[in-house]
């Protein structure tokens, strides 16, 4: 009885020897400032940063130290700073960016092409006859950026995406998930914004959407900064050069160009006028 258990404890006395030779030999040793870089990282793994992930974005930030504190879009300012204080250099400049997208062909302003029966996926239906809407470059409002949106940032609302501005981290989920490649990510201060991808000339595109543009050039006429281009028959705004005045927005004849501080304005004041109905009469005093 005493040999089986001899050879159970040789046995295990030589496994034993043999790992922890292998752990010498295949050690791999630990960054610790990647280490703790990663651990002040959110972790949502978007690639918003430009890198694969968290991981490669801490190993980036610890092997060279030039590499900018302020790539997280997720973190923001907060994580920049922290990730700064490790490597002991300046965090940088943060400004908050947000999904925009590029469409506002809301169902009631624009012609259907075709019923669509099939997935629910914008992926699937742009790859027949290029989608529902007479508007080939429109929001397909079936809502693949909504599912890949970790943050709750993004819905379909009557048959067009809208980004919530205050919950979007601008991780850029929804921009990789759009097949129509309508999603871009902006700075937040930019708040006058061409809503609309259409490249069709103006005859055109009227007959797709009553609110695309049409390319007419009287927002480029009426900026006074430069900031306003027609290109390819459609207006862009130059985020950088744009000072958020509007005039460009009060020029467009089709409402495609959209100032949202008005916009935001307007709903205050509804919301103040319906809370104001909705409070009971005070009653005189006694």
């Amino acid at each position: 009885m005493a040999i089986p258990i001899i050879l159970v404890v040789a046995v295990g006395l030589v496994c034993a020897v043999m790992l922890s030779i292998a752990s010498k030999v295949f050690f791999v040793p630990v960054d610790e400032t990647a280490a703790a870089l990663r651990e002040v990282l959110p972790g949502a793994n978007c690639g918003g940063c430009g890198f694969a992930g968290c991981d490669d974005y801490a190993n980036t930030l610890a092997a060279d130290h030039d590499t900018p504190c302020n790539k997280c879009p997720v973190g923001g300012a907060a994580v920049a700073a922290k990730l700064a204080a490790i490597l002991g250099v300046e965090a940088g400049s943060s400004e908050k960016q947000v999904a925009v997208v590029q469409c506002n062909g809301a169902n009631e302003v624009t012609k259907t092409l075709l019923q669509y029966e099939g997935l629910t996926s914008c992926k699937a239906a742009a790859s027949l006859y290029g989608g529902l809407k007479l508007c080939q470059f429109g929001c397909l409002g079936l809502g693949d950026c909504v599912a890949a949106c970790n943050y709750d940032a993004i819905r379909v609302v009557n048959g067009v995406a809208k980004v919530d501005r205050n919950a979007c981290v601008a991780c850029g989920a929804c921009a990789k998930a759009c097949p129509k490649h309508l999603i871009r990510i902006a700075p937040e201060k930019n708040q006058v914004i061409c809503f609309c991808s259409n490249t069709d000339k103006g005859a055109n595109t009227r007959k797709a959407c009553e609110v695309g543009c049409i390319g007419c050039m009287k927002c480029e006429k009426t900026c006074k900064f430069d900031a306003v281009h027609v290109e390819n028959n459609k207006a862009f705004i130059d985020p950088e050069k744009c000072k958020n005045c509007g005039m460009c927005a009060k020029a467009c004849p089709t409402g495609a160009i959209i100032n949202l501080r008005v916009l935001t304005k307007a709903k205050a004041d509804a919301a103040k006028k319906a809370a104001e109905a909705a409070a009971p009469e005070a009653k005189p005093a006694a």
